[in-house]
């Protein structure tokens, strides 16, 4: 750590206060102040002490990680060290998710043992999959997913027991397993389909496209091209640092909450449009503007104000999301399987507008992993309400690497935010008759 200080002088009462000044891996990316040392700053021994006051943790570091790395100015991604691109073109996700969960590549041996053991938990009780027969069909595949997740809590027997290292990866093998099923599950039963029961052997990619798209009683054969394409989109959603869903996971974990009740709560952070559900969005986006011909008028509204530009700008990312070149790319390969998506011309043109005007360019609002995302899903076969979904089901590794590292974390205690309060002062209670 470094022994460097920063010195503040409360002018309130004239005196100095020298607090260290600490540093992650990166000094340049990651210098801090431990938010406590502030505590020591007041006016009287009666004072609290001073607050940061950071509405959403704009610039507040919750935990300290080695999971992901993030410099959006720059646009990097990285996990564990290794750079997107490079996982993305040469890595499998079933490899990535041991990265995130183990720290480092695994050998032929230990990717062969991992893969076999995550392969075999997406087999799941006949018991678990009348959780998911209890939803209405034609319900939304994320709320179902969020339940069916918290009832495993419920289900398995030893969900309490995560206090050793390897109590905890049975968990974290498990969910990443049974997370595929049910992701599956949740699909076929919303569109009113029978349930197609898994094949481990096919891998985890060709197994997921099986049970999503196949017949009972039929091999399902699948293009090694779509499942490419998948193993892609799974590794480029795997983990993100500190994003909304992810620390809600360790929030819900710091409580002590088991494994599936907290990736439950994860899920359900996933779900809006501002987080996983934004690729859901920019199809509802461009199924509103239509036509390459209305993509002009469209981009009016957004600069009036009147509509948001969906897929566009990036709460981290102040440059091109590394993520949205890779899967530009593996679109175009999806398509030329599937046909061409017709909405590619209009993300295209909205595309090259964004990249050009000034009122884009000044604002950052680059394309992010969410607006090519949609029409690969939707190529693949998928309908809009399981874009989510499957996101959820890449980014399952990355939320149980993050569980697994707060447990693991002798800083962490349970998460519990400070605030302003802006409320009214002491009031006495006036009874009903008297207001």
């Amino acid at each position: 750590m470094s022994t460097e200080s920063i010195t503040i002088t409360d002018n309130r009462t004239g005196k100095t206060y020298e607090l260290p000044i600490d540093s992650g891996t990166y000094s340049e990316y990651g210098a801090y102040v431990r938010s406590a040392e502030l505590r020591q700053i007041k006016v009287s021994d009666k004072d609290f002490g001073l607050l940061g006051y950071d509405p959403a943790y704009f610039n507040t570091a919750s935990c300290a990680s080695a999971v992901t790395f993030i410099d959006g100015e720059e646009g990097i991604l990285r996990y564990r060290g290794y750079p997107i691109d490079q996982l993305a073109e040469q890595s499998t996700f079933l490899e990535v998710a041991y990265l995130l969960v183990y720290g480092e590549l695994p050998t032929q041996d230990q990717l062969a043992a991992w893969s076999e053991d995550v392969n075999a938990q997406t087999v799941v009780d006949a018991d678990i999959l009348k959780f998911v027969d209890g939803y209405r069909v034609g319900s939304h595949t994320m709320g179902m997913l969020v339940g069916v997740l918290g009832g495993l809590s419920a289900f398995y027997d030893d969900v309490r027991d995560f206090e050793t290292d390897d109590a905890r990866d049975g968990h974290i093998r498990r969910s990443i397993g049974n997370i595929a099923t049910l992701g599956s599950a949740v699909h076929r039963r919303s569109e009113g389909l029978s349930y197609v029961a898994p094949d481990p052997g096919l891998g985890y990619c060709a197994n997921l496209l099986n049970m999503l798209f196949g017949k009972a009683g039929e091999v399902y054969k699948t293009d090694p091209v779509l499942e490419r394409a998948l193993d892609v989109l799974l590794i480029l959603h795997a983990d993100h640092e500190q994003n909304c869903s992810a620390s809600t996971m360790r929030g819900i974990g710091s409580g002590g909450a088991d494994v599936y009740s907290s990736m439950a709560g994860a899920a359900a952070a996933l779900y809006g449009p501002a987080h996983g559900g934004a690729n859901e969005a920019v199809l509802n986006m461009l199924d509103e503007i239509g036509s390459v011909d209305n993509v002009a008028d469209y981009i009016q509204r957004v600069e009036k104000k009147e509509v948001v530009l969906q897929g566009f700008g990036h709460r981290v990312y102040k440059n091109y999301d590394p993520r949205a070149t890779i899967i530009k790319k593996t679109a175009y390969e999806v398509f030329e399987v599937t046909g061409k998506n017709p909405l590619i011309d209009i993300a295209l043109e909205l595309e090259r507008i964004a990249l050009e005007e000034e009122y884009f360019v000044s604002r950052n609002l680059y394309p992010n992993v969410d607006f090519y995302s949609g029409m690969i899903y939707q190529a693949i076969g998928l309908p809009v309400k399981m874009m989510t979904v499957l996101f959820a089901v890449g980014r399952s590794c990355g939320w149980l690497a993050q569980w697994k590292e707060m447990l693991n974390d002798s800083e962490q205690k349970i998460a519990r935010p400070r605030q302003v309060y802006t409320g009214a002062d002491e009031r006495d209670y006036v009874v009903v008759g008297q207001r």
